[in-house]
């Protein structure tokens, strides 16, 4: 599949420079015509009876096969979710942290992984997000490392198989700003959230957790598919591997539509949004002011960014400000082409102060 072919898949594009995959990815025709098929056969027939129950669990299997394939695991390493938040959830309830214990985190992660921190009840220690500072926080009560893989804010990257390895403690990683957008391998990570509307351009509310090793950790927020059986007390037997960590019903719909939108992409991917990630910096670097990254994200400050984003608007170039840094935060896909990131730069130049 050329590139030019590719790029049509996605209508937005035939008018729009969609750069905040960050944010939602653009929709492949693919992926909407599977996710209404899969709605046309439901307003048909209904939504019962043991044919539409075994669609509903193939396809939560196929969704389970190809993520794990996308990161390198088995896929009984694999627990379906909505979302990164819900994944960074179940590995703290399920971790039964207490007051006792300590967790690293970075000054830079996003609240889907904060909040579920602060809720665990362990103190949160917070450096800032380089290597030698969360080593340096390390100490004998602590209990894991929780990080992005790639910072939500600058596109920075994180070293976190190394950090694992140094510290041989547990980390939870957040993977929403790097599956889909780098290469990445789950293996050695001890967890891993995967967003499954970002860079994997899948329907909403659609997402994954890797748990290398799920008999060490317990289920805490048990949903019908975590269990093989249960009793009338609600004592039950959890499924085999991270199957029991299942979250949520997840419609059929978008379960198809996920796959539709796993099997899109094509082998050059991450070397092409690679490319355009550094002609976008390259572009912008004489006219702002540029925050290091080394992903996909691109990050610059900005007088206002809420206005800048506006004007962006207008041009029909769609990128996003983050509240409370300064930032404008450009989203480089592999689908990405030159003449959005002209227009991106022909934005920025014109009378906004940045």
């Amino acid at each position: 599949m050329t590139f030019e072919e590719a790029r049509s898949l996605f209508p937005v594009l035939e008018r729009v420079a969609y750069l905040n995959a960050g944010t939602f990815g653009p929709l492949a025709r693919h992926t909407v015509e599977a996710l209404g098929a899969e709605l046309r056969s439901e307003t048909a027939r209904g939504r019962f009876g043991k044919e539409y129950f075994e669609r509903m669990l193939a396809l939560r299997g196929d969704v389970r096969a190809a993520l794990a394939g996308l990161v390198g695991v088995e896929p009984g390493q694999v627990a379906l979710t909505s979302s990164t938040t819900d994944g960074c959830n179940i590995v703290l309830a399920g971790l039964e942290l207490t007051g006792d214990d300590e967790v690293v985190t970075t000054a830079d992660e996003h609240f889907g992984l904060l909040g579920p921190l602060h809720a665990s009840g362990a103190r949160i220690v917070v450096v800032p997000p380089e290597p030698d500072a969360i080593l340096g926080a390390v100490t004998p009560r602590t209990r894991l490392l929780a990080l992005s893989h790639v910072l939500w804010t600058t596109g920075r990257l994180l070293p976190v198989h190394e950090l694992r390895e140094r510290t041989e403690i547990p980390i939870l990683v957040d993977g929403a700003q790097s599956v889909g957008a780098i290469p990445v391998d789950a293996r050695g990570l001890d967890f891993l959230t995967i967003s499954g509307q970002k860079w994997l351009c899948g329907p909403d509310s659609t997402g994954a957790l890797v748990v290398a090793d799920p008999e060490r950790l317990r289920v805490a927020r048990p949903s019908y598919f975590s269990q093989a059986s249960y009793e009338p007390s609600g004592r039950f037997e959890p499924r085999e591997g991270a199957a029991r960590f299942d979250a949520n019903w997840l419609a059929p719909s978008a379960l198809a539509g996920l796959v539709s939108a796993l099997a899109l992409p094509p082998d050059w991917r991450f070397a092409r949004a690679a490319a355009q990630a550094r002609l976008c910096r390259g572009l912008l670097s004489a006219h702002v002011d540029l925050v290091p990254g080394d992903a996909t994200l691109v990050s610059f400050h900005a007088d206002d960014p809420p206005a800048l984003v506006t004007r962006l608007a207008e041009w029909d170039v769609v990128v996003r400000d983050l509240p409370g840094t300064g930032l404008v935060r450009v989203s480089c896909g592999w689908w990405t082409n030159d003449d959005d990131l002209d227009r991106l730069a022909a934005g920025v130049r014109t009378g906004v102060t940045v």
